[in-house]
């Protein structure tokens, strides 16, 4: 019988509790997830070998392309699982998960097929030139080739069991993998353990997210009787309402990152012709620059559940409440983390590489990132609440916008007239127009909510 204590927490509990209860785990884990990301960084560092720091930053791109997948059956799902709930419709909660699951799964085999079949052609893609391509094959391999498909099934089964309100759950399995991974880096990476550099950070990667998918399927066993996710092939189904409804929502999340997908690669690919040192400082820059915009994103993830259980429910001042309760808070945060960033920016990436000319070109790079990240936390939060409702519309438009109207042709303008480090304020220009479209999209969502009630 399934636990009545998740309906409670959608309908009952107060926002400001409702809305801890859901985002702190998520932001936890968030956190821990780029922590391990900043221990590849920081390990990798540790060799003071800009070519092994390079190799983890050009495939940083394949590696954001799992993004697509984890959307489209994460993100997907879950908006379909916690509407359904929210109708009452536990039948179609089940159903949506096995069909979540097991296309996450295909999709997750493919792209490893795809990424070793055409592996030449794509090294070149990315940038790597005859210095950095032995080091980025050998990184790729563990975490693409043999880690695309427990990369993504772990994050997808996360959103799986976060649509029913088990945020913590969803955290733990998360955090289970990142933590061993930071176990695991020093010693495969680093010349006192197996000395393979950005290799043993890929072997890492690798084994740490095949424990996580363990932990979730171990869970979906253990909560089968208690939870409305079911991955059971006999459930799996392709009722039009599942197919229509999960595609509608995941296709522009993964649309989204698929676009981020190419605007790293033409940022990767603009910095690498000023060389290595420019490349590891992009590198560490971007995964500093992770940790508030991580933050960002697990509240906006954190409440997706309760923003959608609310609007099919129809309880609309409770899904305003939420909005605006969530807002205040991540706004307030994000804005002073990302002053500190500003003003301390030459001592953040030393802590990673103790080099002069990188810690120069990073200071530069993460001072015009940190400039976007409060914007940027007013978009993620729309988008979420986009998807979160099933307006995949609107969530594909802003995709649309961020990358192909406003922040790829930025790279190549502030690109020709401020050299390399133009390139970190592109994003900073998308995100502020982006940010305005957002309050104004979510004004009149509330007007309309207002006529239907």
């Amino acid at each position: 019988m399934p636990d009545a204590s998740k309906i409670d927490l959608f309908e009952r509990t107060p926002i400001p509790r409702a809305v801890a209860k859901l985002a702190i785990p998520t932001i936890i884990s968030s956190l821990v997830m780029v922590i391990y990301n900043l221990a590849d960084t920081y390990f990798v560092g540790m060799v003071n070998d800009p070519i092994q720091n390079a190799a983890v930053t050009l495939a940083a791109p394949v590696l954001l392309a799992f993004n697509a997948v984890n959307n489209l059956f994460g993100v997907g799902t879950s908006s379909m699982m916690s509407r359904a709930l929210g109708r009452k419709e536990f039948d179609m909660v089940r159903r949506s998960s096995a069909f979540g699951f097991y296309c996450a799964l295909s999709g997750g085999a493919l792209l490893a097929l795809l990424c070793t079949v055409l592996k030449d052609p794509l090294l070149v893609l990315l940038g790597a030139d005859a210095e950095t391509t032995a080091a980025t094959a050998a990184y790729m391999k563990w975490t693409v080739s043999f880690g695309a498909v427990p990369a993504i099934m772990n994050v997808v089964m996360a959103y799986m069991v976060r649509s029913e309100g088990a945020a913590l759950h969803a955290s733990l399995g998360t955090m289970s993998g990142c933590l061993l991974n930071i176990v695991l880096d020093p010693i495969f990476i680093l010349p006192w353990g197996l000395g393979m550099g950005a290799e043993g950070a890929g072997l890492a990667t690798f084994l740490s997210n095949c424990v996580a998918c363990c932990y979730f399927l171990i869970l979906f066993h253990v909560k089968r009787k208690s939870s409305y996710i079911c991955i059971h092939p006999k459930k799996l189904s392709w009722q039009p309402a599942i197919v229509l409804g999960i595609c509608g929502v995941g296709i522009p999340a993964s649309i989204q990152n698929l676009l981020n997908v190419t605007g790293m690669t033409i940022l990767n690919n603009f910095t690498s012709s000023f060389g290595t040192d420019a490349v590891a400082a992009m590198g560490i820059s971007q995964k500093v620059y992770m940790i508030p915009m991580y933050i960002a994103m697990g509240i906006s993830q954190g409440i997706m559940p309760l923003i959608s259980y609310t609007y099919s429910s129809r309880n609309h001042e409770r899904m305003k409440g939420t909005i605006f309760f969530s807002a205040k808070a991540s706004l307030s945060f994000i804005t002073l983390t990302s002053l500190l960033y500003y003003v301390f920016a030459g001592q953040v990436i030393a802590l990673f590489m103790q080099n002069a000319s990188i810690i120069a070109y990073g200071t530069r790079f993460l001072q015009g990132f940190c400039l976007g990240i409060p914007f940027l936390c007013m978009d993620f939060l729309a988008v979420g609440v986009f998807q979160a409702v099933g307006m995949g519309r609107e969530a594909f438009i802003f995709a649309i916008m961020r990358k192909i109207i406003l922040e790829i042709p930025a790279l190549y303008v502030l690109n020709y007239f401020f050299p390399l480090y133009g390139l970190a304020y592109a994003q900073f220009t998308a995100e502020v127009v982006l940010a305005i479209a957002a309050v104004c999209v979510l004004g009149r969502l509330f007007k309309r909510l207002e006529r239907a009630s």
